[in-house]
């Protein structure tokens, strides 16, 4: 009783429900790892006894939590509600705040005997801008605390009703200009033409976060080494502006450079070579170094040394982690022992001695938030509402620059994952290091803060994978199997809170991806706050009644409406089949082929022949390239607000991005798009496609759009 009750006073979920009907019980052993991991003693009767008391002693005695939210125009939040007659409270507004010149000050004063109708808010508070601020408290009794103060807006920006555009891998869209894989040129150049020629709205990319270097690199974009800064693979070389001021003999070394790339680029697209992010890299690298040469002009100099200034701490830490990492490897925790602290004399030393490359790498992330940022406007100058969508990984490679850059902010030991359901028996560990909440609060949720700031810095929409992460993630401990981990707390009202904040700074739209199991509430939790959801077509049934085809108007309007994503099949393959006998060959399947087949094929037949009834599919069955069309057809007849086209589906392509529980059992995260037969296409070709205009006319105002009734039902 005493382990759970500690459990739950910090946040440890002690069981869990992987069915409504059914409660597992966490293990002891697994509670006491996880609350050491947040630096709980518990690992006898009588540390539980001890941590027991401390922690309801300082709950008891504690004024307020360390991070407070008050959302803009609603009730006072309980903390401050629940504070002494007496009180004084001093609010020191955030740097840059606008209508705070100076700090306010309030004393609160005794509830009022209760009248009908009264105002919720009291009369002594007043609301403080939007923003980050400090909060001080002082008791009649002499009590004094600091907190920060978090005032948000009530709602995230919301997109403009019924706008559609794409969703890509962008290293799987080559142009014929590229160096082996997609970079922010081609982005910058695919939202210009989507805008433009089919009044698209957005497009969304997968996470474009720095990556771990190192050969083999990791090529899944959702293990990341930091998420608060892009990776320089995504450049366009001939795009920096020093490119073409280099001389001889850089100039020469360049033109090699550029013939190994059009070679990766050839092999890629003619030659059935898989996409290779680290020879990509070496290349870039090599003409990144001799463009670094070319002494930057006195404007450019002085917005490189502004980007220097806003980024501060953290790009000085990610720049040194890579310089260390090229002298020393990438796995920081094998690193000389001073190196291991980024705030040890040694690490200051290696800022001295590395002072070259952590310029090098400094100046590599100001190239690209540049392009980043050029690839945003190119969006929204081409008249798109919306346009980059960018994505946020759940989570970072535990050997990478963030975890050693904000070790303390980090559970040591632990990983994050998902428990067993109905879909996974044995769970999943993702092995991701998950952020320790009490850290985050105590920080004011400053690493948090800084990340959402730098991903919304050029960006028109923010996807968040795995949002579900923002109330409870699962942690599994260090050697353990995915099915003995537990889930632990966010503060889910903070953690919104400073996202609502964030992008509404921004002006971005939020999109959560809430596929699979949730948690009850938190898909409310988001609507409220103006959080799109994701819905998947295939995924959208009647679950609590007959299990049939969700009709139309009964699809929530707060999503993004699509027919796929990158960790599912193409809808091609879905239709035909094609992802089973896949799954088969790769050993995948949970049951014999020939049921899998059957009842995969009974869930198509249903759909299309619904999509038939509601005169989405007047071309009739057996063309699956119509079947396609219907499929987005129905889409556009939805409420959603956003609809996405996953961009090989536009072209016919077979293969998944990423086929889950596999590794080097299939090419993750290394395919280019392909067409209808298998053959790469460029980007060129892409915008070229006869079938994929014809798709886009379902979703625009084009000859192929055809509505089906909202409220119509599966018979």
């Amino acid at each position: 009783m005493g382990l759970s009750r500690l459990a739950a006073l910090h946040g440890v979920a002690t069981s869990f429900s992987p069915s409504a009907d059914v409660t597992v019980s966490v293990p002891d052993d697994t509670v006491t790892a996880v609350l050491a991991a947040l630096g709980v003693d518990a690992d006898t009767p009588a540390d539980v006894r001890r941590s027991l008391a401390a922690a309801e002693s300082a709950a008891a005695s504690r004024l307020l939590p360390p991070t407070v939210v008050a959302w803009s125009g609603e009730p006072l939040p309980a903390a401050l509600a629940a504070l002494p007659a007496g009180a004084r409270l001093t609010v020191d507004p955030e740097p840059g705040t606008t209508g705070a010149p100076r700090p306010l000050r309030m004393r609160v004063l005794p509830a009022p005997a209760p009248v009908e109708n009264a105002p919720k808010t009291p009369t002594w508070w007043t609301e403080p801008p939007l923003g980050v601020h400090r909060l001080t408290v002082r008791t009649p009794d002499h009590r004094h605390i600091t907190a920060t103060l978090v005032v948000a807006p009530d709602r995230v920006p919301q997109p403009p009703p019924r706008t559609h555009g794409f969703l890509v891998q962008l290293y799987s869209m080559l142009s014929a200009r590229s160096w082996g894989m997609g970079d922010l040129a081609d982005l910058a150049d695919l939202a210009a033409w989507a805008g433009r020629t089919l009044g698209s709205g957005f497009v969304q990319v997968n996470p474009l976060h720095a990556a771990v270097p190192g050969r083999p690199t990791d090529p899944s974009p959702y293990r990341p080494s930091s998420r608060r800064f892009p990776d320089p693979v995504h450049l366009h070389i001939e795009s920096i502006p020093e490119y073409g001021h280099v001389g001889e003999p850089g100039r020469a070394a360049l033109d090699d450079l550029r013939q190994e790339a059009a070679a990766l680029r050839e092999a890629v697209l003619n030659k059935g070579a898989l996409i290779d992010r680290d020879a990509v890299w070496a290349l870039k690298k090599q003409a990144l170094e001799i463009v670094h040469e070319v002494p930057l002009t006195p404007g450019r100099r002085a917005a490189y040394c502004d980007f220097l200034a806003a980024q501060g701490q953290a790009l000085e830490d990610h720049a040194l982690w890579c310089a260390l990492a090229e002298v020393h490897g990438s796995q920081w925790r094998a690193w000389p022992a001073g190196l291991r602290d980024p705030r040890s004399p040694q690490s200051a030393r290696a800022r001295t001695e590395l002072l070259d490359r952590v310029d090098f790498h400094s100046r590599l992330a100001w190239l690209t938030d540049t392009q980043l940022a050029t690839a945003q406007s190119a969006a929204r100058e081409s008249g798109m509402p919306v346009g980059i969508v960018h994505d946020l990984a759940v989570g970072v490679h535990p050997d990478g620059a963030d975890t050693w850059a904000q070790q303390d902010a980090f559970a040591r030991g632990m990983s994050v994952g998902a428990p067993p359901d109905a879909f996974n028996a044995h769970g999943q560990d993702w092995g991701l290091p998950p952020w320790r909440p009490d850290a985050l609060a105590a920080s004011g949720y400053a690493p948090y803060r800084d990340l959402l700031r730098g991903l919304l810095a050029h960006a028109g929409a923010l996807r968040i994978d795995h949002v579900m992460g923002l109330f409870r993630l699962w942690w599994v401990p260090e050697g353990r199997p995915p099915t003995e981990g537990a889930y632990v707390a966010q503060d889910a009202e903070a953690m919104l809170a400073v996202l609502v904040l964030e992008a509404h700074r921004a002006g971005a739209v939020v999109v959560g991806e809430d596929l699979g199991t949730v948690e009850p509430g938190v898909r409310e939790a988001l609507a409220r706050r103006g959080v799109l959801g994701t819905s998947v077509l295939w995924f959208e049934r009647d679950w609590a009644g007959s299990g049939r085809p969700l009709a139309p108007g009964a699809w929530r309007q707060g999503c993004v409406a699509t027919a796929t994503t990158h960790d599912l099949p193409s809808t091609a393959a879905r239709l035909t089949g094609e992802h089973v006998t896949l799954r088969h060959r790769l050993g995948l399947l949970t049951h014999p082929l020939e049921r899998e087949l059957a009842e995969d094929a009974a869930d198509t037949a249903e759909w299309l022949a619904y999509l038939a009834r509601l005169r989405l599919l007047p071309e009739g069955e057996g063309d699956e390239e119509a079947a396609v069309r219907a499929v987005h057809r129905f889409l556009r007849s939805t409420p959603a607000l956003m609809s996405g086209v996953w961009l090989p589906d536009a072209v016919g392509d077979r293969r998944p991005q990423n086929l889950p529980g596999t590794w080097d059992q299939y090419p993750n995260w290394r395919l280019p798009v392909a067409d209808a037969e298998g053959h790469p296409v460029t980007l060129e070709e892409i915008t070229a496609s006869p079938r994929l205009h014809r798709l886009m006319a379902v979703l625009t105002d084009g000859p192929e759009s055809r509505t089906a009734p909202p409220d119509a039902r599966p018979s």
